[in-house]
């Protein structure tokens, strides 16, 4: 049996590994494939994938492909949720700004620094045509940590997943200032390069079974109650999140894919110049 360890955020987007992994599918090809939780997103599994705590990792296309550039012995592999992640931009529910343009020169709650939400905070200032080299920021860790901040008045806006973050919305915790979605597909699965050296069968096995399994994951029964009632999600909200996200179809991700990825980090100063497209991913099905 061999020992893999994967990592991911406690969100609906990962609901597909919960069921194979419940359905012990891993188990029958001979892997003991064990996930954990990371609620502070893709910086701290980035930090877990440098330090060897875990195997593979389901992490922000942007935070990978910085983290690697920076370093990070880890390839990816595939991407996993080919359509981009929507970013709510919320500010705590008593908060004075009421528009997009109020917070130019406001804090920014991040979980890390090359975290999603970091990033994403950079887009959408450039976006915004901010200058980028202002942008105050605070780090709180987690969703819980934003929730803090905000509330106390320690940062003033927090970007998040927008349909996670819904329920904070809705009990009036934070509200919604405006959504700002990734210029590119949000979500891919990130593989350690000593475990592709010595475990690429393995990691092989574990593509196929998740791929067959996100294949028809909008077509089992009820699925729209069950993430609903599992994630504390207004059903309709669900049913939005689920029209608009698309995995990915077992295709490796190409070159061309990354280097207009590094295109765009690089207009939006998130990452100084580009590097061999090459270098980032590692194509399972040569």
């Amino acid at each position: 049996m061999t020992n893999l360890t994967i990592g991911g955020v406690p969100e609906h987007f990962n609901y597909p590994w919960y069921l194979t992994l419940k359905n012990k599918e891993y188990n029958k090809q001979n892997i003991n494939l064990r996930w954990q939780d990371f609620p502070g997103g893709t910086g701290a599994m980035c930090k877990a994938l440098r330090a060897g705590d875990v195997d593979i990792a389901i992490v922000l296309t942007e935070g990978i492909i910085k983290d690697i550039a920076d370093g990070n012995p880890s390839k990816i592999v595939q991407t996993f949720v080919k359509s981009p992640l929507i970013w709510g931009i919320h500010v705590g529910a008593k908060s004075s700004f009421k528009n997009i343009s109020d917070l130019e020169h406001a804090t920014i709650a991040i979980s890390r620094f090359g975290s999603g939400s970091h990033l994403m905070a950079i887009v959408n200032a450039y976006n915004q045509g901010w200058d980028v080299a202002n942008l105050k920021f605070k780090v709180i860790g987690n969703l819980q940590g934003g929730i803090d901040a905000l509330t106390n008045g320690e940062a003033d806006y927090f970007m998040w997943e927008h349909f996670t973050t819904k329920p904070l919305v809705d009990d009036g915790t934070f509200r919604l200032i405006d959504d700002c979605p990734t210029p590119w597909p949000c979500f891919v699965i990130a593989v350690r390069d000593e475990v592709l050296e010595n475990n690429f069968e393995e990691v092989k096995k574990v593509l196929d079974i998740i791929n067959g399994k996100t294949k028809n994951f909008k077509q089992i029964d009820a699925i729209n109650r069950i993430l609903a009632e599992r994630y504390e999600q207004q059903l309709e909200d669900i049913q939005q999140w689920l029209k608009i996200t698309e995995w990915n179809d077992g295709k490796p991700i190409s070159k061309n894919i990354i280097t207009r990825i590094q295109n765009k980090m690089v207009q939006f100063k998130v990452i100084e110049k580009k590097k061999n497209s090459s270098n980032f991913i590692k194509n399972m099905y040569i």
